[in-house]
């Protein structure tokens, strides 16, 4: 009966087997015959009574299951009208995304057209940069020193050219007189004429072109004047400015001191008005109690006059009231004598209580006197415990006092130590670094010695280009003066090969002056003689034994 119990359902409830027990095996439950249970001890639950055991049980997952599939359904309807309403253009919403799809359509075709525009502005401006780029480099190019000698030579084969041309035309002069020639004079005339009209011709073009020039360079001059005139008128608006401002700020200082003065004006006005209100106040308050004074003078005369009359009335009434009071007197007598006697008794007993009263009072004051005496005594003893306890927790602190001191000693000697060695370890850092310095020193000597010898050879590249391109203008220039039969001498000077104005040989692509070392420091001439030969034959110190000899030493 014991191992049927275990699947006994009680009360509408399965009972668990216990944990300690063993596992049965399905062998031994096989050969387990089956067992039917009590009836009696069996209690069978309606279908609606089973029910609503398991609502009950289920009620707070089923409530709470409910609430969440109602929050998704609501959650799931808000997202479907979202997404319906979402490509609606009739709503406010619509119109307003439609309205800003629109303005960023619009804002993005006016940047496109913005940036359009600032391409072509920045082709443009880079088209006039590099325009006046070219012009700056040719003018730049003709103000060298080379460039400008080299058209200076050229106006030297110009000038050259017409003083040919000069003495040619002098030599048919001569001609003409002496053959006596009319035609012939006639002729030379009329090309002497035509030549004096070139020579205009050509001179006039030259004003032109130097007036130009000059035009030219005050037009510079005078825009740079009126930018100048313009910065002084600027300046001058900006001082007048700051004057009115200056003037009006003084103006709005003294129109606020002058309503600061109008008011303290009215104020004072106000406060003499007040002070004539007051005194006429005075006047009137004055006048009034005099009227009350008068009136109480007038009330207490009319008083006293009542008052007589109601003396001699009360008088009256006295006479008339001492028959009766002698009457009620003689019954007072009476009563009197019967409350003396109450009264005796009542001073008795009221002494009775003083005197117990007193009593107590010094009962009090006695049992006050001896408390106090006894909490001093009981003060004293712990006064005296706090004091020992007080200085064995001095002595206490003391050795710890000496602890900590050691303590700290120990600390600091460690710390001292420390240091010591981050000091060992800083100097070590530090001749590392100066190690490093110095290697970088190095390199940085090697790199700037490569960056020179670089330097140096672009620069030779430099000037080599340089002499290409004058040499290629400088042989055009003499190709069109031999086309047009001038002197190429001063030209083909000119433009000889190597930078510099110098006599000496070209060295590493310049032509350098060489100096006399004396106080005239002239340009050595860069021809050789057999004079200077021997001169330096004779200061030449490479035999000593001719020095010796030259000097007088024969030893």
């Amino acid at each position: 009966m014991a191992t049927a119990s275990a699947s006994i359902v009680q009360y509408g409830r399965r009972k668990g087997s216990s944990r300690t027990n063993t596992p049965i095996k399905r062998s031994e439950v096989a050969d387990v015959p089956m067992q039917l249970p009590d009836l009696h001890q069996v209690h069978v639950l309606p279908k609606a009574e089973w029910e609503r055991v398991q609502e009950s049980l289920n009620k707070m997952n089923r409530e709470a299951e409910l609430i969440q599939e109602k929050k998704q359904e609501k959650e799931a309807l808000r997202l479907r009208s979202k997404e319906v309403v979402k490509h609606w253009s009739n709503t406010i919403a619509g119109q307003r995304q439609k309205k800003i799809k629109a303005k960023k359509l619009r804002e993005e075709i006016e940047e496109q057209e913005k940036r359009k525009i600032d391409f072509e502005e920045a082709q443009y401006q880079a088209e006039k940069r590099r325009e006046a780029i070219e012009r700056a480099k040719t003018l730049q190019y003709y103000q060298t020193d080379r460039v400008k000698g080299f058209h200076s030579a050229l106006v030297l084969t110009e000038v050259l050219k017409e003083r040919e041309a000069q003495i040619d035309l002098k030599h048919k002069k001569q001609n003409a007189h002496e053959n006596v020639n009319k035609d012939i004079m006639a002729q030379m005339q009329r090309k002497e004429e035509q030549a004096i009209i070139e020579d205009q011709h050509k001179a006039l073009q030259r004003f032109q072109e130097c007036k130009s020039v000059a035009s030219d360079q005050m037009q510079q001059v005078k825009e740079r004047q009126h930018a100048k005139e313009m910065e002084k008128l600027e300046d001058k608006k900006e001082g007048e400015t700051i004057q009115r401002l200056t003037r009006l700020y003084e103006w709005e200082k003294n129109k606020l001191e002058d309503q600061k003065h109008e008011e303290k004006k009215q104020l004072m006005h106000a406060y003499l008005e007040h002070m004539s209100n007051r005194d006429i106040l005075k006047a009137i308050e004055k006048q009034k109690y005099e009227e009350e004074q008068e009136s109480i003078h007038l009330f207490s005369t009319a008083k006293q006059k009542m008052m007589k009359m109601r003396k001699e009335k009360e008088a009256e009434l006295f006479r008339e009231q001492l028959q009766q009071r002698d009457q009620i007197i003689e019954l007072l007598a009476k009563q009197m004598q019967e409350k003396q006697c109450n009264e005796d008794e009542i001073i008795a007993r009221a002494v009775a209580e003083q005197e117990a009263k007193e009593e107590r009072k010094l009962k009090e004051k006695e049992e006050k006197r001896i408390a106090e005496l006894k909490s001093i005594s009981t003060h004293r003893v712990t006064m005296i415990k706090q004091k020992e306890e007080k200085e064995k927790e001095e002595r206490l602190q003391a050795v710890e006092l000496l602890h900590a001191i050691q303590e700290a000693a120990k600390v600091f000697s460690a710390k001292q130590w420390e240091k010591q060695q981050n000091k060992k370890e800083k100097s070590r850092h530090i001749q590392d670094l100066h190690v490093q310095q110095m290697a970088e020193n190095h390199r940085k000597s090697l790199h700037e010695k490569e960056a020179l010898l670089e330097y140096e050879k672009q620069n030779s590249s430099l000037i080599a280009l340089e002499e290409k391109q004058f040499q290629a203008y400088a042989n055009e220039v003499i190709d069109s003066a031999v086309k047009a039969k001038r002197n190429p001498y001063p030209l083909r000077k000119a433009a000889r090969v190597g930078f510099g104005g110098g006599l000496g040989p070209v060295f590493g692509g310049l032509r350098p002056s060489y100096l006399a070392q004396d106080i005239t420091g002239i340009e050595l001439p860069n021809y050789n003689r057999s004079t200077t030969q021997d001169i330096k034959a004779i200061y030449n110190t490479d035999d000593i034994q001719k020095s010796r000899k030259k000097l007088g030493f024969t030893w």
